[in-house]
Formats: C-alpha cells, structure tokens, sequence
C-alpha cells in the first residue's frame, strides 16, 4: 500500500515564523469559558484543527471557547483586543475562573 508523503507544515517553518512572528497563547482553567482575540495584522492558529477545537479564524479576529488545555496563535502586526468571560458571562478581575493569555513578541518557535 503506498502511502502520501504529508506536506511539510508551513505553520512550523522558520520562514513563516518571519511573517507571523508573535504568539498567543490561552490557557484554559478547567471552566468553561469563551474568548475573542483580534489584531491588527494576520492571524493563524497553531497546533490544532480549528473545527475539532470550535475555534473560529476570520482574517484578523478569532474566537472560541476552552474550558481545560492550550489554543495558540501566531500573528503579525500588535494585539488589538484580547476578551474572555467564564460561563457566566463575567470577565477578568471580576472572574479568576477566566483562561489567562499570554502574548509573546518576536518569537521564533
């Protein structure tokens, strides 16, 4: 049985590192919880299947839901808007139940 030789993944290239050359990451706290991310660049997620992860990417904008485990993004251009609310709808300080973000600046891998 002959087997396909699987594209190389542009998403992990040092060359579209380059172009997407920053990174978010959300962090879930084992709560159900949604979140909107937008910048004023070009966005991309990383690692996961959007459709298995309910995460939409729409040019610039994402958004989701994460109750427990990581959703990543490389993107371009500076962080525009970052929202989070637990299930109840309440955001950060007004929740600790919230997923936390971290955003990284010039990152290569």
């Amino acid at each position: 049985m002959a087997r396909d030789t699987p594209a190389a993944d542009d998403a992990q290239t040092p060359q579209h590192h380059s172009t997407l050359p920053h990174l978010v990451t959300i962090v879930g706290r084992g709560v159900p919880s949604s979140f909107e991310i937008a910048v004023d660049g070009d966005l991309e997620m990383v690692d996961d299947e959007p459709t298995e992860s309910a995460t939409v990417v729409s040019g610039s904008v994402a958004e989701g839901s994460i109750d427990t485990g990581v959703r990543r993004f490389r993107f371009s251009g500076e962080m525009a808007n970052v929202r989070v609310v637990d299930w109840n709808g309440e955001s950060a300080p007004d929740s600790t139940s919230v997923p936390t973000v971290h955003i990284d600046y010039g990152v290569t891998n």
